[in-house]
């Protein structure tokens, strides 16, 4: 993984971690697809870090 990349990921895993911190501040719900579904979570029970990983393309 390149230096340039590294730092991206670095990048996205610092603002989720305010995301985060923000939405237990305003106590809203976090929202965001999966499965092609919109879901709603609550910040308080959400991971308070994320490790974001590089995946190949095929």
């Amino acid at each position: 993984m390149s230096n340039e990349n590294a730092k991206i990921l670095k990048g996205l895993e610092d603002s989720y971690k305010k995301m985060v911190e923000f939405k237990k501040y305003k106590k809203s719900k976090i929202v965001e697809m999966r499965d092609g579904k919109i879901v709603h979570l609550d910040p308080f029970l959400a991971e308070p870090e994320v490790k974001y990983q590089k995946t190949e393309k095929e």
